[in-house]
């Protein structure tokens, strides 16, 4: 065994996040213990609140688990419980996901006496309040680093009081291998009740304020305006705001132009199946929809925003939308797809770029390198 694998193996790592639902960063965290445990690094995942559809992932790779079971926004005895869980894990390393395991996990972590100890900021959360900024800030203190996923993520925290040197920008990964379509273009269309010889866009993500669906609603309206209704957008997702959007869509368009597909599991395999891509958010980390349709081939019209700008250059791997204008998503994507060269230039470029920069290898070697290069400085502190 090499020296360098045989640190790898004499560190004790332990991935605190709340639940093992499927949003982006439980995915990343699935990716990362799958990828460390090939790595030959000791690793345990600890589920915060509850767990999750992606717990099958972590019990395929081999992952050890354990569920804190929090209760309510505020529960102490989850926090005895989880500070007693990383005692007698006794790990080198302890890295929090998302707001609840960054507070829960790094003062846990801080108490138990783990030598390394690091958040991760996965988005530019504009929900969070004066009173999260300030947990936030005091936890900061105890963090040897935070990961994020995005330089606009960097800004948007340093903006409220965390210094920009503690982050560390590791991208988010998808996997290297292509999801070929599981069903053909006419088997889908009969399964949601649309018509094959449509112009297809999709969208994925979940159903609330921060995906703006409304204006992608519209689009798909004007989109429709411009080419004598002949485009349907399919929605892939779920979430709070599934009956009102249900509503708006009845009231501005129809079923025929816009089409709730729910929750689905196959949503990499069924991208290579469209045309084209949206995605309309407010604010984002770095999106694992975008990814994988970059990876598809798909040409990507999004909102310019700071995470999708970490993804799409204008004109070369995509198409940049200023927040809000609603006609320009059409726009865009007319213009792209009366240019059958660009399309499949945008298509290509955003491919190659996934493929040679948004890997699972080097997603899981860059938290390798960080963990070691902390866990040697605590050991000469």
């Amino acid at each position: 065994m090499s020296e360098s694998a045989t640190a790898r193996a004499n560190q004790r790592i332990v991935l605190i996040i709340p639940t093992m639902d499927r949003g982006g960063a439980e995915r990343q965290v699935c990716l990362l213990a799958a990828g460390l445990l090939r790595q030959q690094v000791d690793v345990h995942v600890v589920l915060l609140t509850a767990g999750g559809a992606r717990m099958t992932e972590l019990a395929e790779a081999g992952v050890p688990t354990t569920l804190i079971g929090k209760r309510g926004k505020f529960d102490p005895t989850a926090y005895f419980r989880l500070k007693r869980k990383l005692r007698d894990l006794a790990p080198d390393v302890v890295h929090t996901f998302l707001f609840a395991a960054n507070s829960y996990g790094r003062q846990a972590a801080r108490a138990a006496g783990v030598p390394v100890i690091i958040g991760s900021e996965r988005c530019v959360d504009l929900w969070k309040t004066w009173r999260h900024a300030v947990i936030d800030r005091r936890l900061a203190r105890c963090s040897q680093a935070i990961t994020t996923n995005s330089s606009g993520v960097v800004d948007f925290y340093r903006q409220r009081g965390i210094p920009s040197e503690l982050f560390r920008v590791i991208p988010n990964a998808i996997p290297d291998s292509l999801a070929r379509p599981a069903i053909t273009r006419d088997q889908l269309a009969a399964s949601l009740g649309i018509d094959a010889s449509r112009k297809w866009i999709i969208a994925v993500g979940r159903l609330w304020p921060q995906k703006r669906y409304r204006d992608l609603i519209w689009a798909a309206e004007m989109m429709n305006t411009l080419r004598g209704d002949d485009t349907t957008l399919i929605i892939i997702g779920d979430g709070p705001q599934r009956g009102e959007l249900q509503r708006f869509r009845d009231a501005v368009s129809n079923a025929g132009r816009v089409v709730f597909a729910g929750q689905r599991e196959d949503v990499a395999s069924l991208l290579p199946l469209a045309d084209a891509f949206w995605l309309a958010s407010g604010y984002e980390g770095q999106s694992n929809a975008l990814m994988e349709a970059m990876q598809a081939g798909l040409p990507c019209i999004v909102s310019d925003i700071p995470g999708n700008r970490d993804l799409i250059v204008h004109d070369e791997t995509g198409a940049l939308v200023q927040l809000g204008e609603t006609a320009d998503f059409a726009r865009q994507t007319q213009h792209v797809w009366t240019h059958p060269q660009m399309a499949a230039d945008l298509g290509r470029n955003a491919a190659n770029l996934i493929a040679e920069q948004f890997t699972v290898s080097k997603m899981v070697a860059a938290h390798v390198a960080l963990y070691q290069e902390l866990s040697l400085a605590a050991s000469r502190a």
